[in-house]
């Protein structure tokens, strides 16, 4: 007996199921706002330096004391991070030039407008400290990074739902304490903390969805919970529009997962998991739950001691055992190079959002929306063509877009801005079948490892793509360059990717090996048929 057939008795698509799918995607619609809140809590107002405060200049008005104290730059706006070494009076009479200048010695003056308070006012991250605010957001990605690490591992020996239940009270704790954060250092502290709180939610959610659910319905519930990300965004819009305090803002963003961390104790352990951990006792008294819980109460009882016999008992598995063979090294690393450059550029379009001249809270709407015909198209395509093509094709054309995006003159907002949506609507559609792709084809017993690896290797693309921006302060299209080309050397490695389409989830590392996926990109399709035939054949157990 399959493991298929032990949920199809039980209930593949019943009540249980479409509960837990439903309140684990909950938290999703938060994690966007996560990610993405460095654009309105550390967005730059118009700044420029104070006038020296032992000088008396009440008898001025305040234009008359900035342009007496504050030179112009070449656009006739004035500078941000100098001031007059003296007042220049004779300015007020209209002649005479200044070059003696220094640096903003008493503090700047902000002009807000989009917030009303940001960690950029409040901290004075600007001028010789702008670089802090790309440190900030590559810390939090460092945070990602870690937790991608530690709770990938983690999950796979003590399980998904008490990891799952541990980050989301890691998330709601260390979202509060950012929230409260009397410095820059202590704020990146906790948003570290949040950081890995996040990897421990995706990855544990991921898992508790695609382990209960069958291998029919994996793309149309993988595209639902992508769609609950890409509701996010547009959430964050409308909450960052109504709160302009960044602290009020970081609250509202947070809260939620309070919520989120008490129901999390509703949830049953992956039966899958327990057995493959020598848990057979309690995989058997999940699955009988969940056959009372979908109305099923004589299926249940069939389930008894006897039928666990087909069940494997496991080693113990790490994240060295991803490359143990050809074919599962081989996954592994292409997978790390498509998780990568989704992230890197993805990242390096979304976290700065002012580059464009456009209201914040707008092109934060226009970005979010973009994703919902994008995942619609890749999920059409990942079932009639296959996940391999789709991977490849969201990748390289998303590339090629942001390419195409720097021979158009910067004066050209609008063709601008349209070609970077649609850039990150391809991004979000490698994201939206990457992460599909890769619960397919890596095995059970190494699966939260492997996800914790792909997304640790997503983060650190994250953490760089903030530090390629600074690079455009010397050279202004190389950011866009490497942005660019990034997806396109991904999107060609992704070819030499198993296709999964069709096939059963592996349990083990031998069922990789023994599935007869081919990992070649040149296969005819009559040998590709053939391939497909030895899966169906040859697996022995099939997985949701």
């Amino acid at each position: 007996m399959a493991f298929a057939d032990l949920l199809e008795q039980v209930g593949s698509t019943s009540r249980f199921q479409v509960i837990q799918v439903t309140l684990l995607s909950m938290p999703i619609l938060m994690m966007a706002s996560h990610n993405l809140l460095q654009n309105f809590v550390a967005s730059v107002p118009p700044h420029h330096c104070n006038a020296p405060r032992n000088l008396s200049l009440s008898s001025l008005s305040q234009e008359q004391t900035l342009l007496i104290t504050v030179p112009r730059d070449k656009n006739g706006r004035p500078e941000k991070c100098q001031r007059y070494a003296a007042p220049q009076w004779h300015l007020l009479r209209g002649n005479g030039t200044s070059t003696e200048l220094q640096g903003c010695k008493d503090g700047w003056e902000y002009h807000m407008g989009e917030m009303s308070s940001t960690i950029i006012s409040e901290w004075d991250l600007v001028c010789d400290f702008r670089s802090l605010k790309e440190t900030g957001q590559t810390i939090y990605m460092g945070g990602v990074l870690l937790g991608s690490v530690i709770f990938g591992g983690l999950s796979d020996r003590f399980g998904r739902r008490f990891l799952l239940l541990f980050s989301n009270l890691l998330m709601a704790v260390g979202g509060t304490c950012a929230a409260f954060s009397p410095s820059f250092p202590v704020f990146c502290v906790f948003r570290f903390i949040t950081g890995m709180a996040i990897s421990g939610l995706v990855l544990n959610s991921f898992s508790l969805i695609v382990e209960w659910i069958p291998t029919r319905i994996r793309t149309v519930v993988g595209t639902a919970t992508g769609y609950c990300y890409t509701m996010g965004q547009l959430i964050l819009a409308l909450v960052a529009y109504f709160i302009r305090d960044w602290r009020w803002l970081m609250l509202a963003v947070s809260l939620p997962f309070y919520i989120s961390f008490l129901y999390s104790w509703w949830f049953l352990e992956s039966a899958r998991w327990l057995v493959l951990n020598r848990k057979s006792e309690q995989a058997v008294k999940n699955l009988k739950t969940v056959a009372r819980f979908n109305g099923r109460h004589e299926e249940g009882d069939k389930i008894n001691i006897d039928v666990r016999s087909f069940l494997c008992v496991c080693a113990s598995y790490s994240v060295v055992d991803l490359l143990r063979t050809p074919i599962i090294r081989n996954i592994t690393i292409c997978l790390s190079a498509v998780w990568f450059s989704t992230s890197f550029a993805y990242y390096g379009l979304s976290m700065d959002l002012q580059k464009f001249g456009v209201d914040i809270y707008l092109i934060q709407v226009i970005f979010g929306a973009v994703d919902i015909p994008a995942k619609v198209v890749v999920t059409v395509s990942m079932s009639i063509f296959g996940r391999r093509p789709s991977q490849c094709a969201s990748l390289i054309l998303s590339g090629v877009t942001i390419l195409c995006n720097l021979l158009v003159p910067y004066e050209k907002q609008t063709v601008r801005t349209i070609l970077a949506v649609v850039g990150k609507g391809c991004l979000a559609a490698s994201f939206n079948c990457c992460y599909l792709y890769s619960g397919e084809l890596f095995p059970t017993v190494v699966r939260q490892n492997g996800m914790g690896w792909v997304s640790m290797m997503a983060r650190v693309g994250a953490m760089v793509a903030p530090m390629v921006l600074l690079s455009g302060e010397t050279v202004p299209w190389l950011p866009g360059f490497i942005y660019g080309v990034a997806p396109i050397l991904s999107g060609l490695v992704a070819i030499y990717l198993p296709e999964t389409l069709g096939g059963a989830l592996p349990d083990t590392i031998q069922d990789v090996d023994e599935s007869g996926m081919k990992t070649s990109p040149i296969i005819s399709p009559k040998k590709e048929e053939l391939a497909m035939t030895d899966i169906n054949n040859s697996l022995l157990k099939e997985a949701p």
